[in-house]
């Protein structure tokens, strides 16, 4: 059996945060009776943004830390980049969720999401295509 538990880790509290992000839809939907799309209601589509845009880069990112994490047995690094994610994921919720403009937030939510994404994907790569031949 392989077993994953820093990325089981960050997974399931990666799952929490998804959990409250669909709440805060949830919630607003039933408070202005809007049971699909925004009804042009502005809080309500910056939530379903959020929640969407959680969506999108959780799951290639956590794919990526599993193949790592099975890959090399440093937990430190899959620590490095499942905090980054997680930090990530949650400054952009946060920011995105109180403005629809530019926040502090936002812009590191992103940067830290797309950084982590971007290292995890260089780091198999060079697992995989160039450290066999060192």
């Amino acid at each position: 059996m392989i077993v994953l538990p820093v990325t089981a880790f960050y997974a399931s509290v990666l799952a929490f945060v998804y959990l409250y992000l669909t709440a805060l839809v949830i919630i607003h939907r039933r408070r202005n009776q809007i049971g699909v799309g925004d009804g042009g209601n502005e809080p309500l589509a910056r939530f379903i943004r959020v929640h969407a845009n959680f969506a999108e880069y959780v799951p290639l990112t956590l794919l990526l830390l599993a193949i790592l994490e099975i890959s090399i047995e440093l937990p430190w690094l899959i620590h490095l980049f499942g905090g980054g994610l997680t930090l990530g994921r949650v400054l952009h919720a946060y920011g995105l969720s109180h403005s629809v403009g530019a926040t502090w937030q936002r812009l590191c939510g992103m940067v830290l999401t797309l950084l982590t994404l971007a290292g995890l994907a260089a780091a198999n790569l060079t697992l995989i295509y160039w450290l066999p031949f060192l």
